[in-house]
């Protein structure tokens, strides 16, 4: 921690001491003082879905939140909102705020409201048009501002690609906290890379080498590092949402003190003034009809997935997903469906590819269903993935190491193939393989824009093979989803923090309000 960001806590620590002594003279701990959080979510599936579960955690704790995003977006948001605030009437409602984003004016093709258009469009170059939408962004500035002066919530929480809403909460006055929506072992490991810049003394791409500062000595190879590229454009916009963080209240992470301890330790002392862990978030969702409708957009239906489950053995099912954001060419595919077969064992397959209706399906192998019937389901487009991966039937969790994903996984007990493609899944995988002791990497060496390393189908039936049968990486795995759980709990790790954040907003709404009476 800087000495300014030093000077800047220690400050806050004695205005907030004050103030809790006022309290006490008044016979209150900020019971009654109802919060309003604005809710900023970045345009992506896996980070709106986890703001959906954080407005529900926040309506618990008793207060009111305002999800801010575009009309094509809300259709995330509405169906399940409109449910939560109908079965908890005694909560404080959930509502949406609409924002315009004129795609075409922002030289955005129509329809480029969020990460799913552009994932979903290869014609359009990815790479161009993710860096044109995430600079769009800016756009919001001014409706944020008008948005905030003229409702006056008690706390923005802005997406990290949102580095600016820091700055337009402090003009007004209001607390912003930044949401990664990553755990603390990829934000610490990301930090020490930028700082150390090891891969600089490596001999070759692929040499490994040990990541200076971290706990638990991490090995890694410059292939699978992303903060090399500073001078770049993005680059430059990284380093805004670095900075975001010290003007900002602290940070929200999307996880818990027991997975991580070390790193939680390490980036509240040495990358960020102040943060709170508050996951998982996915485990808010406790009813079926939760966890069957989140982040719900079209494909199989729930029911005829768990039935096609309960036909199982308990953990004889392995289930395999690469997010929203991933895709294969055909030739990948047709090896991950042949290593499948290879294995033996029976699976469930989410496979981001849609196939006009009568058109070929290149990706698939001639009969791959057929003579897989009863041991294989293949799922095209959306699954319940929560639901899935609660289920006694699934044995191993096959995944793109997305923090969503992987914490999901976490939280079902279930020890995993790692398969990162890019972005920060590699210290993701770092986390699961090396300090948890939970997974099997297949062997991905290098990330390729969104396609990841080709990999063969003997490493896709070698990987299935070995997590089936580990049964010290599944006892490990069912001891982590205990610790989830009760993470969770009233009196848990995350709950403690989340209700410690919520007693400092408190103090700084009242705070607030002394200072506007005066």
């Amino acid at each position: 921690m800087t000495n300014a960001m030093t000077e800047s806590f220690y400050t806050w620590v004695c205005k907030t001491q004050i103030l809790f002594s006022q309290q006490q003279k008044m016979g209150t701990s900020g019971e009654g003082s109802e919060l309003h959080f604005f809710l900023f979510p970045f345009m992506a599936h896996g980070h709106m879905i986890p703001t959906l579960d954080m407005a529900k955690l926040f309506a618990t704790k008793g207060a009111k939140s305002t999800i801010l995003t575009t009309p094509l977006n809300s259709n995330l948001f509405e169906k399940p909102i409109k449910s939560f605030n109908n079965e908890n009437p005694k909560l404080q409602d959930i509502s949406i705020q609409i924002l315009s984003f004129p795609c075409t004016e922002l030289g955005l093709p129509r329809g480029c409201e969020n990460t799913d258009f552009i994932f979903s469009s290869p014609d359009l170059g990815r790479g161009n048009l993710n860096q044109k939408f995430l600079l769009a962004m800016t756009y919001f500035k001014e409706q944020l501002e008008q948005l905030i002066e003229t409702v006056k919530p008690d706390c923005l929480v802005a997406n990290m690609f949102f580095p600016w809403a820091s700055k337009v909460a402090e003009k007004f006055g209001v607390p912003s906290l930044v949401f990664h929506g990553t755990g603390y072992f990829s934000l610490c490991a990301s930090h020490c890379l930028r700082l150390h810049k090891p891969y600089k003394k490596a001999a070759s791409s692929c040499e490994p080498f040990v990541i200076p500062d971290l706990p638990g000595n991490i090995v890694i190879i410059e292939e699978q590092v992303i903060e090399k590229e500073e001078e770049s454009v993005m680059g430059k916009f990284m380093k805004e949402i670095r900075d975001s963080e010290t003007n900002s209240f602290g940070v929200l992470v999307n996880s818990f003190y027991e997975l991580e301890p070390a790193y939680s330790d390490f980036f509240k002392s040495f990358v960020a003034k102040r943060a709170w862990d508050i996951g998982p978030l996915s485990l808010g969702n406790r009813e079926f009809k939760e966890k069957a409708e989140r982040g719900k957009k079209a494909s199989i239906d729930e029911h005829e997935c768990l039935k096609w489950l309960d036909s199982k053995r308990c953990d004889s099912v392995i289930y395999l997903s690469f997010g929203t954001m991933s895709s294969f060419n055909d030739e990948q595919l047709i090896e991950i469906a042949a290593g499948l077969e290879m294995s033996g064992h029976d699976f469930v397959w989410v496979v981001n590819k849609n196939c006009s209706q009568g058109e070929k399906e290149e990706w698939l192998p001639e009969g791959l269903e057929e003579r897989t019937k009863g041991k294989g389901l293949i799922i095209r487009g959306w699954a319940p993935q929560v639901l899935i991966l609660d289920h006694q039937a699934i044995g191993a969790f096959l995944t793109h190491c997305g923090w969503n994903s992987l914490l999901e996984g976490v939280a079902s007990g279930l020890p995993m193939v790692t398969w990162p493609v890019g972005a920060e899944q590699f210290y993701n995988e770092k986390l699961v393989t090396q300090v948890l002791k939970t997974g099997v990497s297949v062997g991905v060496k290098k990330m390729i824009q969104v396609v990841g390393d080709f990999i063969s189908r003997e490493k896709v039936e070698k990987a299935v093979r070995e997590v089936m049968v580990g049964e010290e990486r599944r006892k490990r795995a069912k001891e982590l989803a205990v610790m989830a759980k009760d993470a969770v709990k009233e009196g848990g790790s995350s709950d403690i923090e989340l209700d410690r954040l919520m007693e400092e907003l408190k103090l700084v709404k009242l705070q607030n309000e002394k200072e506007q009476g005066s």
